[in-house]
């Protein structure tokens, strides 16, 4: 049995880590002997899926369920079939519950069941003529399905020709093609249905001449930040949305014409309802027009009053594809979602052309999905701060940057590192990342000194994830020395970061937080220097530093009084020494090493001794941690009228007068 299973893991990963075949959580695979079934848990992704992850059901009192008739009201049928379905799972506490389709898969004979939503097969299935031509391919050896509702429904229209099929032939079909749905193969053992499978992509590709091709477009980043967060916030009415933003030629297929948007107008499969909403802006109106935010902010107040909803798709003639979700990760499943559709669409096209959902179809799923809606699990105070917000975080490689960047990613913000170190800044991206995480972050390289690398800093972010709430200006370096030593060069290079910087972080990111800001009247965004207790009180032979700080304090009372109208709050935090980061503890250039050369510290002899010197003066007796910092950005954050202040975290060494 072990080995069975294994083998289910196995082809289950390998179709679930296959866009071509599985998207976002579609698709089921399960094993069973004589007594039991295990099937693959409703809602687990395949291509995550571990043994854990698949539900043992009883046989026997499944096959007794399949004799039992529910009632015609596709609705009230699901709900009675799953009621009797949870009854027969062996373990009733499982996490993880068995897939509404799991009767289809008890009532083949085969061991192994495989169920997948091929964008090939979808075409061919949600076509004009797919029926007949499945018929005329695969005499004796295929059943067409037409669409039925996932559940009770669509598992009576199967029952009923698999026993037509089994009378007529003595055995169960090589394939199950299930109208605006999917595949069904089963087989003896996982190498029998990829072998099925790869024959039957070989059929059908023999007989489809038309292929999408796919050719990115070059769009400037400069649109992009003039139409993206406006658009975010357009869509983020009950909740912050994150974008993706695609263009290319099979995009640019669909809009060519209001005729050409018809083919894809409308959903082919459940999936495309679920995530897409079924309805769709699309407009060819130009990005150029001066009105063009307006007029597509009255098209977007028009869809939500006629359709009780806003858009999860807006497609622009003349700039792209932009889809809205609620993660990250959501938002790059729907647009792998949509471009399925498109493909499949194209696809159509050899087999006479689509065929989409009826309106009554459409209407069922909607009406299914708000009934079985699963109330949202609860969430930290945190997490309901930062959850799908945009941060920025400038020097987040390493010291307090990485501590930042740390945090605020486990509160499900989505990140951009911003770094010169593309090595370090590698690892911490792999460290965060992963198949199950809602949110994502990404690294950009950047001279924060550079106005051409900030701006591309921006742009990258908003091409990203549409937007920008939170920008923490950390970047920093620091050079000791006193009158005698600071060479004018150094001088100048500690300004230009730690300064200059600021200024250009703050510059290019109210950019786009202002614009944000003109199309939602309660979204609030923030600018956060790390500033230090140097910029709170001078520092002796560390003037270069000192001075910079100083001045990051006057910008931000200055940015705070200039952006406040338009809910951009900029504040500064003034930390006390990271002792145990690299800043300070780096054996080779670290400040300890710097301070010891220089004899900052008098008398010290050994770098511990410069270590115990400045934790002496804290009345903490400590350095300063991250989590220290993080509980005043998480206030200044959290907060909604402070503006324009320096909070001091120094344990109580730097005291306000």
């Amino acid at each position: 049995m072990k080995k069975e299973l294994e083998s289910l893991v196995k082809m289950s990963l390998k179709l679930g880590q296959d866009k071509s075949q599985i998207l976002a959580a579609g698709g089921n695979t399960s094993f069973k002997n004589e007594d039991s079934i295990w099937v693959k848990g409703s809602g687990t992704e395949l291509g995550l899926v571990s043994r854990n992850d698949f539900v043992e059901c009883d046989r026997k009192m499944l096959e007794a369920n399949l004799e039992i008739t529910y009632s015609s009201k596709p609705n009230e049928s699901f709900t009675e079939a799953r009621k009797d379905l949870l009854a027969t799972m062996i373990n009733p506490d499982s996490r993880v519950k068995p897939s509404v389709e799991t009767s289809i898969h008890v009532l083949l004979q085969s061991p192994f069941v495989a169920h997948t939503h091929p964008t090939l097969i979808n075409a061919l299935t949600s076509s004009v003529n797919g029926k007949k031509m499945i018929g005329d391919m695969f005499p004796g050896r295929a059943i067409f399905i037409e669409y039925n509702y996932p559940g009770f429904a669509l598992f009576s229209a199967v029952k009923g020709q698999i026993d037509a099929f089994r009378a007529s032939f003595g055995k169960d079909p090589d394939y199950i093609f299930l109208k605006n749905h999917g595949l069904v193969i089963g087989g003896r053992d996982t190498n029998e249905i990829e072998n099925k499978y790869k024959s039957l992509v070989d059929e059908i590709s023999s007989i489809t001449k038309n292929l999408p091709a796919i050719e990115q477009n070059e769009i400037s980043a400069e649109k992009l930040t003039a139409i993206l967060p406006a658009v975010r916030m357009m869509l983020s009415k009950s909740s912050i949305k994150v974008l993706k933003f695609h263009s290319h030629s099979l995009i640019d297929h669909f809009m060519e014409t209001d005729q050409s948007f018809a083919k894809i107008s409308r959903p082919f499969c459940f999936d495309h309802v679920k995530h897409g909403g079924g309805k769709y802006i699309y407009t060819n109106k130009s990005i150029d027009n001066p009105d063009f935010l307006e007029e597509l902010s009255k098209d977007v107040t028009s869809f939500r009053l006629k359709n009780g909803y806003l858009p999860r798709v807006i497609l622009i003639k003349t700039l792209g594809l932009i889809v809205a979700a609620d993660s990250a990760r959501d938002a790059q499943g729907l647009m792998d979602i949509f471009e399925d559709q498109m493909k499949i669409s194209y696809l159509s096209e050899n087999y006479g052309g689509p065929a989409f959902l009826s309106d009554e179809d459409i209407e069922l799923i909607q009406t299914r999905l708000a009934d079985g809606a699963v109330a949202k699990a609860p969430i930290s105070d945190k997490e309901e701060l930062l959850g799908n917000k945009i941060a920025i975080i400038t020097g987040g490689a390493q010291g307090f940057g990485e501590g930042i960047v740390r945090d605020l990613f486990s509160k499900k913000a989505n990140i951009v590192i911003a770094d010169l170190n593309e090595e370090t800044s590698s690892k911490l991206l792999a460290d965060l990342n992963g198949a199950d995480k809602s949110n994502h972050a990404i690294f950009v390289k950047t001279d924060v000194s550079d106005p051409n690398a900030v701006q591309n800093l921006i742009s990258q972010t908003v091409k990203e994830f549409g937007g920008l709430d939170l920008m923490i200006s950390n970047a920093g370096v620091l050079f000791a020395g006193g009158l005698d030593e600071m060479k004018p060069e150094i001088f100048d290079l500690v300004t230009k970061v730690n300064y200059k910087g600021y200024f250009l972080c703050a510059k290019y990111s109210s950019a786009v937080m202002k614009l944000q800001s003109e199309y939602s009247e309660t979204h609030f965004s923030d600018i956060i220097q790390i500033n230090s207790k140097s910029g709170l009180k001078g520092s002796n032979k560390n003037f270069a530093y000192a001075g910079g700080k100083f001045g990051g304090i006057g910008l931000t009372q200055s940015f705070a009084m200039e952006l406040m109208p338009f809910r951009v709050k900029v504040n500064s935090i003034a930390p006390g020494n990271l002792l145990d980061g690299p800043l300070w503890s780096d054996p080779e250039n670290g400040l300890f090493v710097q301070y010891l050369r220089a004899g900052k510290v008098p008398g010290a002899k050994i770098l511990a001794d410069v270590k115990r010197f400045y934790e002496a003066q804290v009345p903490a007796n400590r350095g300063c941690t991250v989590d220290d910092v993080m509980k005043a950005v998480y206030y200044i954050i959290d907060q909604k009228y402070e503006t324009g202040q320096a909070v001091p975290v120094t344990g109580g060494q730097i005291m306000l007068n």
